[in-house]
């Protein structure tokens, strides 16, 4: 064998290591990519429950605050309002402007 087709070889499968071992790399750096956007994506998904829940506690919420029975006992009890009489009721019609 020649001295150039034995180095020619020697350069081929050093080369071939190389590329070897570098897409082992590659491979590997991916696989840490994934696995870090796989462990982004589980947190955002428990985020987005949490808030979610948190949405329909707070929605909860309001509908118990403006309930009609609680706007009256605050009206009775905390201002001192009560229901008007039919005799106590005015009626009050507005005409159009002639403008």
């Amino acid at each position: 064998m020649s001295g150039k087709r034995k180095f020619f070889r020697i350069v081929t499968v050093f080369g071939a290591a190389f590329a070897i071992s570098g897409l082992l790399l590659l491979g590997a750096a991916k696989a840490r990519t994934y696995l870090e956007l796989e462990d982004e994506v589980r947190r955002l998904e428990e985020k987005q429950n949490r808030l979610v829940k948190e949405n329909e506690k707070l929605i909860n919420d309001i509908n118990l605050l403006k309930s009609s029975s609680r706007i009256k006992q605050i009206a009775e009890e905390e201002l001192g309002m009560r229901m008007a009489e039919s005799d106590e009721i005015v009626r009050v019609q507005m005409r159009k402007s002639d403008k």
